[in-house]
């Protein structure tokens, strides 16, 4: 039966051609945004999980620059403690060069004077951003160091953990005693001097291998967390990012679709014109 009031081809073709319309729509904001889920409306759940992922993606990025600040601040003060190292030894030659009733001991002691005084220096100079952990209390108010390593999410839950790198100062201000070392005034005194120069030398050596480790321990998590970031970022990505050749082909075949569902509305509204033909 063909109506004049009611064309149900048309509202089938209608229909079909806003459907095709709008997934024309969606294919092409795919296209423009490069991603499948661009907004909570495209898919909520996808969307929420690529946005818990994203926070943490950057604060992990964050948390990278900030442990590489942690390790140049260690590594300035092991670097220190290595340069303390290096002046102790050759304290001890000084103190060496003295143990026989030859040597100049005035001379030998204002050497050994000097050194001391450079190594007050070093253990005040060696600090990065106001930390110094060469220092008692190397932020001022704390005997350690502590920079946040991670952050650990318990799955099921929206609360996060802090994962903290604590670096112990090595306390040469109070623990590298320089008093202890005797004047060399004769060759006596000189080899006082020489032991007490051996128990500091093993002190900075102690100090120097524990700030070692603790840059290394930092560097690796460094190297984990941007890893860590970079992995995030490719979940991310397969979570919301379009697929860009299947996008491309379905952009085209919805484009010939719409060509075909206009055509298909012009015919179906040429229907009941059709009819005005028997009336003639």
């Amino acid at each position: 039966m063909t109506s004049i009031l009611t064309n149900n081809s048309a509202m089938v073709a209608l229909q079909t051609l806003k459907n095709i319309n709008q997934q024309l729509g969606k294919t092409q904001s795919d296209i423009a945004t490069g991603k499948n889920v661009a907004n909570a409306k495209d898919n909520a759940a996808v969307w929420a999980i690529s946005k818990v992922m994203e926070t943490d993606q950057s604060a992990f990025k964050t948390i990278q620059s900030n442990l590489n600040v942690a390790e140049a601040t260690v590594a300035t003060a092991r670097n220190g403690a290595e340069q303390i190292t290096n002046i102790l030894k050759e304290m001890k030659e000084l103190a060496i060069g003295g143990a026989n009733d030859a040597a100049d001991h005035g001379k030998i002691q204002t050497d050994i004077a000097a050194k001391k005084e450079q190594i007050t220096a070093i253990i005040n100079g060696s600090q990065l951003n106001g930390v110094n952990l060469l220092k008692t209390n190397p932020t001022g108010t704390n005997t350690a160091f502590t920079v946040l390593g991670s952050l650990n999410r318990t799955n099921g839950t929206v609360a996060t953990g802090a994962s903290n790198i604590a670096v112990a100062s090595v306390n040469f201000e109070g623990g590298l005693d320089l008093t202890t070392v005797a004047a060399v005034t004769d060759r006596a005194t000189a080899e006082t001097a020489i032991a007490s120069i051996e128990a500091l030398i093993n002190t900075a050596v102690t100090g120097a291998a524990n700030l070692g480790s603790s840059g290394k321990r930092i560097s690796d998590q460094a190297n984990f967390v941007g890893k860590l970031a970079d992995s995030l970022k490719s979940g991310m990505g397969a979570l919301v990012d379009a697929d860009m050749e299947e996008s491309s082909a379905r952009l085209q075949a919805l484009q010939t679709q719409q060509q075909l569902g206009i055509q298909a509305l012009s015919i179906a509204n040429q229907a009941p014109g059709a009819v005005m033909s028997l009336f003639r």
